[in-house]
């Protein structure tokens, strides 16, 4: 069995988001793989295993626990796979549902995969939660960006959106982990998507991470699907359309996830971004 390292949504292994993945954990349970993320330290591994034709069951873990699904991940995996046998459709069977994948590798080698999410879905925060997210946050309603209300959004995994009004708001995270981790247990939401809106179509984002042991998660692709799918439902973009979420660069680990959404209010939401060795 081989561990690979990849850096996701990014092409330098000094950027994006490190993830473990292993092409082949056809011997291995579900309390092995876990054991291997714990091992690993990475805030997911995925964990493939081959069905034939391009199709793979496949299951992710952070060092704590599993995880329905992961986009960096998945995206880490797709390019070590097209690197290694050629780039080409493939479909993951996840715990969260069944998401299509395609890849590509450059001319200069780089690798880049598109998944398209299982279908998303919007839901109000109940104003106690979000009242005690904002409280965790240190957040006030006066910094909100009026434009892009609170609310859950789901590709896969649940996740609370705040939108910041200024930059400088996002770029202030301080929380208390355990609080925070507390409330996201109680609430089954992944991470917590704080976003910040530069231009009509350019984003900058931040994802606490505590179920996973993470402050900060340097790209999330399922949240940036979600939030993809939260644009569209509340007319904020005008299908089908393009975005760019900024990640990581306020942790030093720049990362840039690609945003498609499409004119089907129901259709999977796809995000795209390069792969690299680390």
């Amino acid at each position: 069995m081989e561990i690979l390292r990849y850096a996701a949504f990014s092409a330098d292994p000094a950027g994006g988001n490190p993830a473990g993945v292993v092409l082949d954990a056809s011997t291995l349970d579900g309390a092995a793989m876990l054991a291997i993320a714990a091992d690993v330290g990475y805030s997911e591994t995925a964990f493939l295993v081959p069905r034939g034709g391009g199709r793979f069951t496949v299951r992710y873990f952070s060092p704590l626990a599993e995880v329905d699904f992961c986009g960096h991940a998945t995206i880490a995996s797709a390019a070590a796979y097209a690197e290694r046998h050629g780039a080409g459709p493939l479909t993951f069977d996840t715990n969260a549902g069944t998401v299509e994948v395609s890849t590509a590798v450059a001319a200069d080698g780089t690798a880049t995969a598109t998944l398209t999410s299982v279908a998303p879905r919007t839901a109000p925060i109940v104003e106690s939660d979000l009242a005690e997210l904002m409280d965790v946050l240190g957040w006030s309603a006066a910094e909100l960006d009026p434009a892009l209300p609170p609310r859950l959004a789901y590709a896969g995994n649940w996740h609370p959106i705040l939108a910041a009004a200024t930059r400088q708001r996002l770029s202030d995270l301080d929380y208390d982990m355990a609080v925070l981790g507390e409330l996201m247990a109680r609430r089954a939401w992944t991470t917590v998507d704080l976003v910040w809106r530069e231009s009509a179509d350019v984003f900058h984002a931040r994802n606490p991470f505590p179920p996973g042991g993470v402050v900060d998660d340097p790209a999330t692709g399922a949240a940036a699907a979600a939030f993809g799918g939260y644009l569209r439902e509340l007319g904020a973009v005008t299908p089908p359309a393009a975005i760019t979420v900024h990640q990581g660069v306020d942790m030093g680990r720049p990362s840039l996830l690609t945003v498609g959404i499409g004119p089907d209010p129901v259709g999977g939401i796809a995000v795209s971004g390069a792969a690299v060795a680390m």
